[in-house]
């Protein structure tokens, strides 16, 4: 290992796949959170959304090719945040991507609490992921849930990590500013129902149009399995079945484009503005 002083800021030089901060960002790219809490952001994009988002970066690694993105990034974060610098093909062998930019960030996750979620506002309408699977289609609900004005997301057993590398792209940035809280759903579903908010379940075909309930109360919007939906159980739990209008010949939305409707019709009988 060597090191060398870039713009007064301490840059290591690593060629070895055995440094402990690659070991991390390895980890993060393929299996998600770490142990230190950590999440992997991939291009110059992402980085400058977690930054604008106020989150804290553990480290930042730079292909050695990558100089446009350098000069760009380092303006822009502490000085305390480990820079490292890696041969091109070394860089290529740790990200998740397959168009790394040559650079990419371990990123310290938000905490917040169920109540940090349910208390946001006096209205609260917040989204709950139970069983999906797709990373894509709970990276669209996160994004479709900051997009309309949600308190939150809930995310319960059986659900993809939201920190899964694939998550976080399909977020564009939003997992950096929404409320994300893990659990179980029974504890979710006891939650909910002692603040008297509405427990919501999607359907193809079935129950009330979406245009013709009334989302200006509190409400909770479950999404469950692509495949499944919502467990047996779960959906019986639930206080209100909707559906989103369709031609006939169409089984089923996406899940996440199911969910993006549905909090789309709440975020208009609500009166937001995009």
């Amino acid at each position: 290992m060597a090191t060398e002083e870039t713009s007064e800021r301490h840059i290591r030089s690593v060629s070895g796949k055995h440094n402990p901060l690659l070991k991390e960002l390895r980890f993060a790219c393929t299996r998600g959170l770490t142990e230190n809490g950590c999440f992997v952001a991939e291009g110059v994009r992402m980085i400058e959304e977690a930054v604008r988002g106020g989150l804290h970066l553990r480290a930042i690694f730079f292909s050695e090719s990558a100089r446009a993105p350098k000069e760009r990034l380092l303006s822009q974060i502490s000085k305390r945040v480990d820079v490292v610098e890696l041969p091109d093909k070394l860089f290529r062998d740790m990200v998740d991507s397959e168009s790394p930019q040559g650079v990419a960030a371990l990123v310290e996750r938000k905490k917040t609490a169920l109540d940090g979620v349910l208390l946001s506002k006096p209205q609260p309408l917040i989204a709950v992921a139970a069983g999906l699977q797709d990373p894509g289609n709970l990276g669209t609900l996160i994004r479709s849930a900051e997009a309309f004005g949600a308190s939150g997301v809930l995310i319960g057993e059986g659900t993809v990590s939201p920190f899964n590398p694939k998550s976080i792209r399909a977020t564009a940035g939003s997992i950096f500013r929404v409320s994300l809280v893990e659990g179980q759903l029974k504890d979710f579903i006891a939650a909910l129902r002692e603040r008297a908010i509405r427990l919501v379940a999607t359907s193809s075909h079935k129950g009330t149009p979406v245009t013709a309930f009334d989302f200006r109360r509190p409400a909770a919007v479950f999404v469950g399995n692509e495949g499944a939906g919502l467990a047996h159980e779960l959906l019986q739990q639930m206080d209100e079945l909707v559906s989103i209008p369709q031609a006939p010949e169409v089984e089923s939305l996406n899940a996440g484009v199911a969910a993006s409707v549905v909090l789309y019709e709440a975020s208009r009988q609500r009166g937001a503005k995009p």
